[in-house]
């Protein structure tokens, strides 16, 4: 069975891109456009790995993985946080409970080998 990711991302361009790059690496793709929507599919889903959009409507990232890590399915799980927003945010969303920050815009060449160390564990 092959490994789930939950990209989380509010702009349908970049989810879409994102997702057909993890489905070429051989893992599932599982979209959420929102933190609220990401709470859901951790949830329902139970992904083996967080790609999390720190600004976003509704819900920010870092508040949305601050809930999923009160959750009894988001305590394991690795969170990757994207921004494009400097320091401030990267700090942020380490005490919020992510793993791993990359700054936007993502370097989709140098997302395959990370997919990869956090999936083949």
């Amino acid at each position: 069975m092959s490994k789930k990711v939950l990209i989380v991302e509010d702009v349908a361009d970049v989810r879409r891109m994102m997702k057909i790059l993890v489905e070429w690496y051989g893992y599932k793709a599982i979209t959420a456009e929102d933190g609220y929507e990401a709470i859901e599919k951790v949830k329902e889903c139970h992904p083996d790995l967080i790609l999390m959009d720190l600004m976003m409507p509704l819900l920010d990232g870092a508040v949305a993985v601050e809930i999923i890590r009160n959750t009894n399915e988001g305590t394991e799980i690795p969170i990757i946080a994207l921004t494009a927003y400097g320091e401030i945010y990267q700090k942020r969303a380490i005490e919020a409970g992510c793993n791993q920050v990359i700054s936007k815009p993502l370097n989709f060449d140098n997302l395959r080998p990370l997919l990869n160390r956090y999936l083949t564990a």
